[in-house]
């Protein structure tokens, strides 16, 4: 348990750095492939309406080069660091 608590921590920290990079290295021109990415998801949300409570379900993944990058280097990190 502690274990893959720990993994999904490193692939949180990947996506977060990742997006960050890909933020800031956007408008810079020969660092802006790293931006590059592409959308997934439900472009509206699914709606039930059941009467008495409505369910909305919407995901969308937003996934581009630097946020792949960042996170394969924090698992890389995180598997040589030993808890």
């Amino acid at each position: 348990m502690k274990k893959t608590l720990y993994i999904i921590l490193l692939i949180c920290i990947g996506v977060v750095v990742g997006m960050l990079v890909a933020q800031v290295t956007a408008h810079i021109p020969w660092l802006s492939w790293l931006s590059f990415g592409r959308e997934f998801g439900l472009t509206s949300p699914f709606v039930l309406n059941l009467g008495v409570v409505v369910i909305t379900f919407a995901i969308s993944l937003n996934l581009n080069i630097s946020t792949i990058i960042f996170i394969v280097f924090s698992l890389f990190i995180g598997s040589k660091i030993k808890i």
